[in-house]
This record gives C-alpha cells, structure tokens and sequence, in this order.
C-alpha cells in the first residue's frame, strides 16, 4: 500500500524498559540496528498494524506491553536512492510512520524473535532512551529524532527525569553540499546496514 506522494504507511514500536531503556535489534543478516517497524494493511488501523508488527518481529501480545502514546499525523522519511525499486508498478520513495511507545510490563522472557520463517531480527539489547537517534542508519536519524522528542515527556513520567534526559540540540544529520559523507569504519560501534522498501 502506498500513497499518491509514494510513501508506505507505516509503525514505528519504542518499547521502554520501566527504568526508561528502550528496546533496540539488530537487523537479520546484516549489521544494522533499529527500532521495531513495519507497513500497514490497507484494513488496518495503526494501533493493530502495532500489535500485529509487536507480535511478528518481537514476539510480544496486547498482555505484555502498555500503550504510553503515539506521535499525532505521519512522520516521513525518504529512503537512499539506492534503496528505491524502480520497476515496480508504484515507486515506494519512503515510509510515512505513526510511532507509538509502550512499556513493557510483561517479563523480558516473553521476548522471542523467532516467531515466523523470516525473523526480522537476530540480536536485541537495552538501551539509553536518546541512544538510537545517534546509531540508527543515517536516512533514519531525522525521523527518529521528531518521534523520540514527541514521545519523551510520556516517557519521563515513568521512568523519571534522569533516566529520559531533556534531548540536546538537533544534529545536522546531512553533510555540506559538494561533501561526501565519510564512509562509516569499524570503530566499536555498529556499522549500519541498508534497507529496501519493503522493511
């Protein structure tokens, strides 16, 4: 399902710890890292395209998260040049994304990646809330930043204000024009890996 502009609706999942770390896996078969995502169904709300992608890619039922709240509209990004399938009857250019925030209040035990034939995840880990915005592939980074800032209030109820911090400024996520962007080396952080239109 895509849109007249060619964006695929989309959910976002921020799954909190109750002590304010979220939920972060890594991709399958590749070396980037990422908040739970997936496309809407054409008879899909985005709260059950939410529960249907918790169920799917982390394993989790409606019994063991709380729903904290959801960013208002679409947020948009655009996928790399490289990434866009052109043969396609409709051309995807992005995703358009409802991101919700739940808590986890069921056991980290209940946690599985391997509910269906094609995992979407190998690796998970906690995090610090602000964490992913500095660490998600680049195309990403802006989208991550507006949900992470929508949604932080509602986290820092629950988990308290040292454990979800006031965000620093904006980083300027694209290079000078005329500058390539540096390649990202083997640093001790993970490299990040591409994505097509259909993650």
């Amino acid at each position: 399902m895509i849109d007249p502009d060619g964006y695929r609706p989309n959910v976002g999942i921020v799954l909190m710890h109750p002590d304010g770390r979220v939920f972060w896996a890594r991709r399958v078969h590749r070396d980037g890292w990422q908040f739970p995502q997936g496309g809407m169904n054409s008879d899909e709300t985005p709260l059950e395209a939410m529960y249907r992608e918790l169920r799917e890619e982390v394993g989790l039922l409606p019994e063991h998260v709380e729903v904290l709240g959801a960013t208002p509209g679409w947020l948009r990004y655009r996928l790399p040049r490289r990434s866009i399938r052109r043969d396609d009857r409709l051309v995807c250019i992005g995703q358009k994304q409802v991101w919700f925030l739940l808590r986890l209040t069921g056991q980290e035990s209940d946690l599985r990646l391997d509910l269906t034939d094609k995992p979407e995840f190998d690796h998970w880990r906690w995090v610090d809330f602000w964490y992913p915005v500095e660490h998600v592939v680049m195309f990403k980074r802006d989208v991550y930043d507006r949900a992470l800032r929508y949604l932080a209030p509602l986290a820092r109820r629950i988990a308290g204000a040292q454990a979800v911090p006031p965000p620093g400024p904006r980083l300027a996520y694209e290079p000078p024009r005329g500058r390539r962007r540096p390649r990202a080396r083997g640093n001790g952080r993970p490299i990040q890996g591409g994505e097509t239109a259909t993650d």
